[in-house]
């Protein structure tokens, strides 16, 4: 039996996008196919250790989202990123036992044949359009400092959202009045 590296499983509301506020339980699978950096310089800022990794079977998986979630029966899988660890078995043993799977991903590695198998796909981009594999999903979520604008996006989407990122010692205090000023811009 497949062997999945599992970095958490947490209870939560979902926080943003067309999903906002609804319960859920999240698995974040450990390791990305994106170099990351603690000080943004190269790459862009992670806030979560993507690293190390407990391996679950999807059995011993979907224990631990019924132990955290109760009768919460949606899913969102995220990571690192998702796609390098999903296939077909984990999500059929998932709607098999009455899951909801969303899938939150960078976008650089194609869904291909598992894009009948998720339920709801949020994309985040972190590297340049014409490096996303992705050519649709439900929603388009861009993370902007206060240097950015808004791409033109290389997939369609059903919704497209921005978000402001965090600065360190300067918090939200620059980039959300910027994505205030690029919403109005581009309704």
């Amino acid at each position: 039996m497949r062997r999945y590296s599992i970095n958490e499983v947490f209870y939560s509301l979902q926080g943003e996008g067309a999903k906002a506020g609804m319960p859920s339980v999240f698995v974040r699978f450990s390791g990305c196919n994106l170099k990351c950096s603690a000080q943004g310089e190269e790459g862009f800022d992670c806030d979560t250790e993507f690293v190390s990794g407990t391996p679950m079977c999807s059995v011993d998986l979907e224990a631990l989202l019924v132990r955290e979630g109760g009768d919460c029966r949606h899913c969102i899988l995220t990571g690192g990123e998702p796609t390098l660890h999903l296939d077909d078995g984990l999500c059929n043993h998932l709607h098999m036992r009455g899951w909801s799977i969303s899938i939150e991903t960078n976008g650089t590695v194609s869904l291909g044949q598992l894009a009948a198998h998720i339920d709801y796909v949020a994309v985040s981009p972190k590297t340049a359009e014409h490096t996303l594999r992705i050519e649709h999903a439900d929603e388009l979520r861009y993370v902007r400092n206060s240097t950015q604008g808004i791409p033109k996006p290389s997939l369609t989407a059903k919704h497209y959202y921005i978000s402001p990122a965090w600065e360190p010692a300067l918090g939200f205090s620059r980039t959300l009045p910027h994505c205030i000023t690029l919403a109005k811009e581009h309704p």
